[in-house]
């Protein structure tokens, strides 16, 4: 039964896991994306360091959050495939200190008025969009938020419950193999062998020969 339920578990954190790897995809394509328009307008990559314009902050900040998303999804992957101890903690921390990253923006957001004064100007101008069209799709970015958010929460719970029924029990000794199938061994027919006297030579295999003879006579 345990094997059974950890076998669903598994099979769940990796689905659920797998939504978190779909949004940081799309946040990696929407930067190349912003560095595709970057570099047909300024002529150059952003990430030169010869650039006489500030760096995009806003592009960086988009392609750091989907690696970050990708190497959670991998690293979750790992730990649901091999329910290891260490893979599980490993994949909490990552998830709670993603989780707290939201939670820390979300809260000067909501609760700061000057919220934009903190992040320093977006000279690409897609900062801007983006606020643009979260304020005109409030509730659409508002539901996907929060869902993405939610599957976090529920990966954080599948895996402590994963890491709870802890790893796999796997076969280690030969000793209790053997166990097992002694009582087949018992109703086993008894085993003859059958020795050429011939075959082996010297005195006294010749004399036993011998003896033979004259018992058969």
């Amino acid at each position: 039964m345990v094997r059974v339920l950890r076998s669903c578990l598994q099979s769940i954190l990796k689905l659920v896991n797998s939504v978190i790897g779909m949004s940081g995809l799309a946040m990696i394509l929407y930067s190349a994306w912003m560095i595709r328009v970057w570099q047909r307008q300024m002529g150059e990559l952003p990430f030169g360091h010869d650039s006489d314009y500030p760096p995009p902050w806003f592009i960086y900040t988009f392609l750091g959050l989907g690696v970050t998303f990708c190497v959670i999804t991998c690293s979750g992957h790992v730990a649901a495939e091999t329910a290891n101890g260490c893979c599980l903690y490993l994949y909490m921390l990552f998830v709670v200190l993603l989780l707290m990253l939201e939670a820390a923006v979300s809260v000067d957001v909501f609760l700061n008025q000057d919220w934009e004064e903190d992040f320093p100007k977006d000279p690409s101008g897609n900062f801007d969009q983006f606020k643009n069209f979260i304020r005109s799709n409030y509730e659409m970015c508002k539901w996907i938020g929060l869902s993405l958010v939610s599957v976090q929460g529920l990966s954080l719970l599948l895996a402590m419950i994963l890491k709870a029924l802890g790893p796999h029990q796997y076969y280690d000794s030969d000793d209790e193999y053997a166990l097992d199938r002694v009582p087949l061994l018992k109703n086993a027919p008894p085993q003859y062998v059958v020795v050429d006297p011939g075959y082996g030579h010297g005195p006294k295999n010749d004399a036993w020969i011998r003896n033979s003879d004259k018992t058969n006579r």
